[in-house]
């Protein structure tokens, strides 16, 4: 491509409020592996959202504190990332993709500097915390920098590398996280030394995107709840009703999952550790190819469904101290997040206006994200009151009903809104 389409500049004619259109020109109808690569900054953010997941047991060996408070460390991303959607979506709608991207990749290289160098939970702590923040506005600003490559024509196209994205990531960071520490020096080190270089690429694609800049003024606060136009409100419920508790199932085994790992099979393994969610997250990931063309409320209804399933084998295996069924639980949580992810994000895609995009992820991933850091906090530190089978099984039983309900809703609104 030309240098003239890799900038980003006001366009006289367009409405305002919205985002210019590119020129006339072939780059309205990109290469689909240029639609792809579009998506590689929300990966490079997800691999560090999770790369710490199977280092928390060196950690809290070196440091010692208890499954509460490492559900605290965890929630500390969530914190972040809450706190950014709550601005992303807006400040990348009204002043462009890349002020938000750029800024946000460089909080994820701090990040990655002060988990490499963490010598104190308040370290893990900040880490996660920045992180959070991070992966907040790359979720609102990069899967609508997606959408925007891909042009206004093929919208839906671009659900699944935006929503692909975010779960092959959250795969690949415990994975990765796992292998290095084991084999390699350094075992909290070395990893985040790779992740930093990952965050560099991404830089060098965001720079080379080209992204339109957003045409007139909008008014409202810039700090506000995100949210969508009245006439998407339906689309966007439908999506949370799903996304959340598929999210919230993938959240625990994230957080809790090396400890009963630990339960189950008496081992400590990081490969295992990170094995599990990489496993987890490629089912997330593979499940979305497999219904990509399916209409979207049976995306949503088989989501729910999965979630059912997870949450069931979770309380199965801890009870049984079954590993095959932990892992099962594992492989469905990331099929009901996969599936809740993709049918909301093909919702806010194709009826959400460009200029409200990426608020319309913001929204959507604060409606998952919430329940996804209050509920493994809560279920830690009952877990440490009454012991974590009986922890994990009240969480089984609190998130299976919520899919029902997501169900419930798809089921209602099939016929009139999807």
């Amino acid at each position: 491509m030309g240098s003239t389409q890799h900038t980003e500049s006001p366009v006289a004619t367009a409405a305002p409020g919205r985002h210019a259109p590119p020129p006339a020109t072939a780059a309205e109808h990109p290469p689909r592996r240029e639609v792809w690569l579009a998506a590689w900054p929300v990966t490079a953010v997800f691999i560090l959202s999770n790369t710490a997941t199977p280092l928390y047991v060196l950690w809290q060996r070196k440091l010692g504190f208890s499954s509460g408070m490492l559900t605290v460390v965890f929630a500390c991303y969530i914190v972040g990332l809450l706190a950014a959607l709550l601005v992303a979506g807006v400040v990348s709608d009204r002043v462009g993709r890349k002020p938000v991207l750029l800024p946000a990749l460089a909080l994820g290289i701090v990040a990655s500097v002060l988990f490499a160098t963490a010598g104190s939970i308040a370290a893990l702590a900040i880490a996660r915390l920045l992180s959070g923040v991070a992966v907040g506005a790359i979720v609102s600003a990069g899967m609508a920098a997606v959408t925007d490559v891909a042009g206004p024509e093929r919208r839906r196209l671009a659900a699944l590398p935006a929503s692909t994205a975010m779960v092959l990531g959250a795969g690949l960071g415990p994975l990765l996280a796992g292998v290095v520490s084991e084999a390699l020096p350094g075992p909290t080190v070395t990893v985040f030394v790779v992740e930093i270089a990952l965050l560099a690429l991404a830089v060098l694609v965001v720079v080379r995107m080209p992204l339109p800049r957003p045409a007139g003024a909008r008014s409202g606060a810039w700090v506000r709840v995100p949210s969508v136009p009245r006439a998407n409100r339906v689309h966007l419920l439908l999506g949370v009703a799903v996304f959340a508790p598929g999210i919230t199932s993938t959240s625990f085994v994230l957080s809790l999952g090396p400890s009963l790992l630990a339960d189950l099979l008496g081992s400590s393994s990081r490969v295992v550790a990170g094995a599990t969610a990489f496993v987890m997250f490629t089912a997330a990931t593979a499940v979305q190819f497999a219904v990509r063309r399916l209409k979207v409320a049976a995306i949503l209804s088989a989501g729910a469904v999965s979630t059912v399933g997870a949450m069931a084998s979770l309380a199965l295996a801890v009870h049984l101290s079954a590993t095959p069924l932990l892992a099962l639980a594992a492989v469905l949580a990331g099929a009901g997040q996969g599936m809740g992810q993709l049918g909301g994000l093909t919702l806010i895609s194709a009826r959400v206006p460009a200029a409200r995009l990426a608020e319309a992820n913001a929204a959507l991933n604060v409606g998952g994200y919430l329940p996804a850091g209050l509920l493994p906090v809560a279920v830690g530190y009952l877990s440490d009151a009454v012991g974590l089978s009986t922890g994990t099984t009240v969480f089984s039983a609190v998130v299976a009903a919520a899919a029902l309900a997501g169900g419930a809703v798809v089921a209602a609104r099939r016929r009139t809104t999807l």
